[in-house]
């Protein structure tokens, strides 16, 4: 595991048309299910405004990720995905089962 600290990034600003966002409570509920080497926090728009909600995986010198249509219901698979993201050397997440259904809103993935 990389020494540097892995970041979930949710859109604070995501939000289904006519609908309340949800990202801020979502990024605080995530805090408390994540790893020491996790931080969570929040962003506003990510650019994905039409499948919201927006949540990216970042650190120094690895591999990110970004999905969208995250809805409230993910915030368990969200936890194992931040989890396989800080046990991932290189951010490189070889197997994302445990991620559940967030492994299907997988918009991209950039190289380290």
């Amino acid at each position: 595991m990389s020494g540097s600290t892995r970041r979930v990034i949710v859109c604070e600003t995501c939000a289904v048309q006519g609908e309340t966002p949800i990202g801020v409570e979502f990024a605080r509920r995530l805090r408390d299910l994540v790893p020491d080497n996790v931080h969570v926090e929040t962003t506003a728009c990510m650019n994905l405004c039409e499948q919201p909600m927006a949540l990216a995986l970042r650190a120094e010198g690895c591999e990110a990720y970004l999905f969208s249509g995250v809805v409230d219901d993910d915030l368990e698979d969200a936890s194992a995905l931040a989890r396989l993201y800080a046990e991932a050397p290189g951010g490189v997440i070889a197997d994302a089962r445990q991620a559940g259904r967030l492994r299907h809103c997988l918009v991209g993935r950039i190289p380290g």
